[in-house]
C-alpha cells in the first residue's frame, strides 16, 4: 500500500466511522468495517511514520452531540477495546500476560452490541446510592448527559444498596430483538422509514431529546465494569460483577477462567448460546481478572488496558435463489424479496440460530451488480444483526431479474425517480399505498382534518368507503350506515369528524397542493408554487418550463408536477374533488406583505403570545421563510423561553437572535 491508498483508506474509514457512531447508522456490516480496520493497522505497522494522532487507529469514533445534552467530561475515560479476529491471537495475548502474572485469571464476557454508558451513583440520605447523572461515551474523553432518558429505562437500577459513597458503572445499553422488531413494524404501519439494526436504533433511542419517545421504545442494560469506586471493588473483577448481581443489577454474562484452553471453550460456549439470546452481540470480551494486574498492560490513547475482544467470524451459508416477490410499499417504491433454500441441506438456511428463507434485495442496481436471478446461488451471512444480507454471487443465474414495468398491484405504468434507485407508483389510488395517501392528504400540513387519523382510514378503505382522497368528501352520504357499523365511532364522533372533513373544503389552494402528495412538493413548496398561479386548474395547465422559472423549483421537482396532472386517473380525482366542493383557488390575504422577503428564520423557544404554528404563518404571510434547523443561511432566529441548542448554535455562528416583539416591529 503506498501513501495515497493509505489516505485514502483513512478517508473511507473516518467516514464509516462518522455514520456509526455520529450519525447512529451504517452503510457497511460490522464484518467489512473490521477488515478495513486490519488494513490500516498492517500499513501503519510497515509504516509507523505515517502515523499521526487523528489516524482511526488512535482514536475513539465518536463525538459528543450538543443537540441531545449537555457535554459532560468522563472521571475515568471511556476507551475502547482492542479487537483480536483469531483464536490464535487470543492465545498470544494469554501466554504474554501469564509470562508477567503466571497466576492471573480472567473473566470472558459477552460483547454486547449497544452504546456504551456510564452511570454515577452517590451516596443519599437512606444509606443507598442513588444515580444522579448519566453519560455517553462520545468521544471518549466527553460525552453528553443523557440522564432523564436513563430514569425513563426500567433495568437502569435508579438506587442500589450498596454501602458506598459514590459509584460508577460502565454498561451497554442495547434493544432486543423483539422490541427492535415493534419498532420497525409501527413504522412500516405509518409509512416512516424503518431502522437498520438494533444497535442504531438504541443508540438514537438513548440521545432523544423527549424521554417519552426513550420509555416508549424499551431499552435496556448489561453493565459490564467498576468505573470507579470502593476499595473492595478494585480488586476481582469478577466479583465485582457477582456483587453487583447480587443487588439487582443487570450484569454482562461472565465466566472466570485460568487457562488459555478455558478461554477458548468459554468463547466458542458463546458462539453456542448466541441463537438463544434476545439481543445482539458481536463478540466475546477477555479482561484481565485482577484489577491492579492491567496497568502493567497499557494499550495507548485508544484502548484501555488489560482487555481484548474476540470477534466471531460471519456465519455464511450458499443459498439458491427460488423466486423473487415484488411488493409495492406505503410509499408506493417497489421492494424486492428473495426467496431461497440452502444448497446443502434443501431447507431454510441456518444461520445465528434462526432458520432464514427470505432477505430484501433493496433494488434493481442491487439486484443487478450481485446478478442476482432465478437459480443463482449465492452467500448469505449474518455479522452481529439480525438482519440477513446477500455476499456475493456464487454460481450466475441464466438471467437476471428484471424489474417489472406495471405497478404489480393497480396496473399503473412504473416510474424510476431520477439520480436514485428507486421505482415507484405514483398512482395516488394505488391500494397498496392508499391508506397513507389519504391519511397524508388529512394531515394538520395538508386539508388539517381533525381526528381523521391512519387508524380510521384504514378502517374505511377495508371496508371499501374510501378508493382515493377525493372520497372523503362523500362519506356523508354514508353518515347513517357508519355510525350503525361503527367505523368512526358512535353518532357524536361521527358528525365531529363529518364537520371537520365539510369545514376542510374552504382550505387555501395551496393546501390542496400540498395534500396531492406530489414528489417533491411539500408545504412550503406548494405555498411557494400557488403565488404564480389564481388556482388548481390553472396549474394543471402549466409546463415544466412555467413550473422552472419559479425561484426554488428546479426541473426535477416540475417534472413531477407535469406529469401527475399530465395522469388521468389523477385528473380525475381532482374533478372529484371540485365536484365535491373542494376550494381549487387561491385565497386572497388581506395580511400579506413582502417585508420579510428573501428572509429565513429558525423558531426556538416558547414565544410569550405566539405559538409555534402562528409564529411561522406570520412570517410567511410576510413573504419569509422558516426551516427546522440553523446554518449559515439563516437570516434570524426567533428565540422565546427554555430556546434549546438552535441557539447555541445560533450565537456560535454569529446569527442575528431577535424576540418575539423584534418580528413585530419588522412587519409593520
Amino acid at each position: 500500500m503506498d501513501k495515497t491508498e493509505y489516505r485514502n483508506l483513512i478517508k473511507t474509514i473516518n467516514y464509516h466511522m462518522d455514520l456509526y457512531y455520529n450519525q447512529d447508522k451504517s452503510e457497511i456490516s460490522d464484518y467489512e468495517y473490521d477488515n478495513l480496520m486490519q488494513q490500516l493497522k498492517q500499513a501503519e505497522k510497515e509504516h509507523p511514520e505515517w502515523v499521526t494522532p487523528d489516524s482511526p487507529t488512535q482514536k475513539i469514533g465518536g463525538i459528543a452531540k450538543r443537540e441531545a445534552g449537555v457535554k459532560i467530561t468522563h472521571d475515568v475515560p471511556m476507551l475502547s477495546i482492542e479487537d483480536v479476529f483469531s483464536k490464535e491471537d487470543v492465545i498470544a495475548w494469554v501466554d504474554k500476560v501469564k509470562s508477567l502474572h503466571p497466576d492471573c485469571s480472567f473473566s470472558v464476557e459477552t460483547k454486547i452490541d449497544g452504546l456504551s454508558a456510564t452511570l454515577r451513583y452517590r451516596k443519599e440520605n437512606d444509606g443507598k446510592l442513588h444515580l444522579y447523572l448519566c453519560e455517553t461515551r462520545g468521544d471518549g474523553l466527553i460525552g453528553e448527559d443523557v440522564t432523564a432518558n436513563a430514569m425513563v429505562i426500567p433495568d437502569i437500577p435508579k438506587t442500589i444498596d450498596l454501602p458506598f459513597d459514590s459509584l460508577q458503572l460502565r454498561g451497554e445499553i442495547y434493544m432486543t430483538h423483539s422490541d427492535f422488531e415493534r419498532f420497525n413494524e409501527s413504522r412500516e404501519r405509518e409509512g416512516k422509514k424503518t431502522a437498520a439494526n438494533p444497535r442504531n436504533l438504541a443508540a438514537g433511542t438513548l440521545r432523544q431529546l423527549d424521554p417519552t419517545v426513550t420509555a416508549e421504545r424499551g431499552l435496556k442494560i448489561f453493565v459490564f465494569n467498576v468505573q470507579q469506586g470502593a476499595a473492595n471493588l478494585s480488586l476481582s473483577h469478577s466479583e465485582c460483577l457477582d456483587i453487583l448481581k447480587e443487588k439487582n443489577v443487570p450484569v454482562v454474562y461472565h465466566k472466570r477462567c485460568f487457562t488459555a484452553d478455558e478461554i477458548i471453550s468459554v468463547i466458542d460456549e458463546i458462539a453456542e448460546m448466541r441463537s438463544d439470546f434476545e439481543f445482539d452481540i458481536d463478540g466475546a470480551v477477555i479482561k484481565i481478572n485482577e484489577i491492579n494486574f492491567r496497568d502493567d498492560f497499557p494499550q495507548g490513547s485508544k484502548y484501555s488496558s488489560g482487555h481484548i475482544a474476540y470477534k466471531y467470524p460471519p456465519e455464511e451459508r450458499v443459498v439458491v435463489i427460488d423466486d423473487i416477490i415484488v411488493d409495492v410499499g406505503r410509499t408506493g417504491k417497489l421492494t424486492f424479496t428473495g426467496v431461497f433454500h440452502d444448497k446443502e441441506t434443501g431447507k431454510p438456511a441456518r444461520l445465528c440460530g434462526t432458520s432464514v428463507s427470505r432477505a430484501t434485495l433493496h433494488n434493481q442496481d442491487y439486484i443487478n451488480e450481485m446478478k442476482i436471478g432465478i437459480g443463482g446461488s449465492y452467500l448469505l451471512f449474518k455479522s452481529g444483526e439480525i438482519i440477513p444480507k446477500l455476499n456475493g454471487c456464487v454460481d450466475e443465474p441464466e438471467n437476471i431479474f428484471k424489474a417489472p414495468v406495471f405497478c404489480p398491484v393497480c396496473g399503473s405504468v412504473l416510474v424510476r425517480e431520477d439520480d436514485t434507485a428507486d421505482i415507484r407508483c405514483i398512482n395516488p389510488a394505488c391500494h397498496a399505498q392508499l391508506s397513507r395517501t389519504i391519511a397524508y392528504f388529512a394531515s394538520i400540513d395538508c386539508m388539517n382534518i381533525i381526528g381523521f387519523g391512519e387508524n380510521i382510514v384504514d378502517a374505511l378503505v377495508k371496508d371499501g368507503y374510501l378508493n382515493s382522497y377525493a372520497d372523503i368528501y362523500y362519506l356523508k352520504n354514508h353518515r347513517d350506515e357508519l355510525i350503525e357499523k361503527g367505523i368512526i365511532g358512535k353518532e357524536k364522533n361521527t358528525d365531529k369528524i363529518l364537520d371537520a372533513i365539510e369545514k376542510s373544503k374552504s382550505n387555501d389552494a395551496s393546501k390542496v397542493l400540498a395534500a396531492l402528495a406530489i414528489r417533491n412538493v411539500g408545504k412550503q413548496t406548494a405555498k411557494d408554487i400557488m403565488k404564480h398561479f389564481s388556482d388548481i386548474r390553472e396549474l394543471a395547465s402549466a409546463s415544466v418550463e412555467d413550473l422552472s422559472s419559479i425561484n426554488d423549483i428546479g426541473e426535477t421537482t416540475a417534472d413531477c408536477i407535469v406529469k401527475f396532472f399530465s395522469d388521468e386517473k389523477n385528473m380525475s380525482i381532482i374533478n372529484k374533488l371540485a365536484d365535491a366542493g373542494v376550494n381549487m383557488k387561491v385565497t386572497e390575504n388581506k395580511d400579506k406583505s413582502d417585508k420579510l422577503s428573501g428572509l429565513t428564520f429558525v423558531i426556538t423557544g416558547t414565544l410569550p403570545t405566539l405559538d409555534r404554528k402562528e409564529a411561522t404563518e406570520l412570517i410567511e404571510n410576510n413573504s419569509g421563510k422558516c426551516t427546522g434547523s440553523v446554518s449559515k443561511k439563516t437570516s434570524y432566529v426567533l428565540a422565546g423561553e427554555a430556546a434549546g441548542s438552535k441557539l447555541t448554535k445560533a450565537n456560535e455562528l454569529g446569527i442575528p437572535v431577535i424576540d418575539e416583539a423584534t418580528l413585530f416591529e419588522m412587519i409593520k
